[in-house]
């Protein structure tokens, strides 16, 4: 149900590929509490995912953009400020890719190259977002930028490789950036560390499903779904939450403070 909680804002979404995505129902459901945003991704994920017809529910435009690249960036937000009608309220970073995960590297015999192409992709580019945006002057005061994390920023999980020092460097990238951007234009930046989900992203990680099969034992409530972690992510957005910034925010059903659960000790 909606609630008009973004009624007057706009916005740009970040890594919206298919129905999977966070980034899909975080745009969905920004729309129906009344934002106006624009929709942007790498050309290439363009062509792969299924954007378009996003867009075109929400009756809003794709922009493309590599996040890697200062120029396509500044792009984006000019065009999307033009768009929409003035400066932004919220922006959200969901891009994440290694290509050691993808060919199948081990940690253990890391390729870096590719090392360098997932810190570029997966974390860099929160910083890269975040400063075009400073110098663009491009969001208002109060606003709110979030990127997507997860718990192996501060926990070891042997599957998800050297995504998790992506991680590490975007949570620090979010408290290091929201102290100045703070200071100069009260804009706030957070992560959110979300539960395993199964977006095409996640279950490219190997042994996912046992992943997350062990990560919703764990979990006093379970994994997060996709619909809640959307509902956070528009409450970071809304002026409910302004004076929460530089935080690493847990949407995880409780995994993060759990040593052991019963579930996982019947097991044994």
């Amino acid at each position: 149900m909606a609630n008009n909680l973004l009624e007057g804002k706009r916005g740009i979404i970040f890594g919206a590929l298919d129905e999977k995505s966070i980034a899909w129902r975080v745009a969905e459901r920004a729309v129906e509490e009344g934002a106006k945003i624009t929709l942007t991704n790498a050309p290439i994920a363009l062509r792969m995912g299924k954007i378009n017809e996003l867009a075109e529910k929400c009756n809003t435009e794709v922009i493309p953009a590599d996040a890697t690249s200062v120029e396509d960036l500044e792009n984006l937000f000019t065009k999307s400020m033009e768009s929409l009608g003035g400066k932004l309220d919220f922006v959200l970073h969901s891009i994440g890719m290694s290509p050691n995960v993808r060919k199948g590297k081990a940690y253990t015999d890391l390729n870096y190259d590719f090392l360098q192409k997932t810190l570029d992709i997966s974390a860099v580019s929160f910083h890269k977002t975040i400063q075009t945006a400073f110098k663009l002057d491009a969001m208002t005061e109060w606003g709110s930028i979030l990127g997507l994390s997860y718990i192996a920023a501060q926990r070891s999980f042997p599957g998800y490789n050297d995504m998790a020092e992506a991680k590490s460097l975007l949570e620090s990238i979010a408290r290091s950036f929201g102290y100045h951007y703070g200071v100069s234009k009260k804009v706030r930046i957070n992560t959110i560390s979300q539960s395993p989900t199964m977006t095409t992203a996640g279950t490219g990680v190997g042994g996912f499903d046992k992943f997350f099969a062990y990560a919703d034992k764990m979990s006093p409530l379970g994994n997060a779904p996709t619909d809640d972690c959307a509902n956070y992510c528009l409450m970071m957005f809304s002026d409910y939450t302004r004076m929460v910034t530089m935080q690493n925010l847990y949407h995880d059903g409780g995994f993060s403070n759990v040593g052991v659960s019963q579930a996982i000790m019947d097991k044994f």
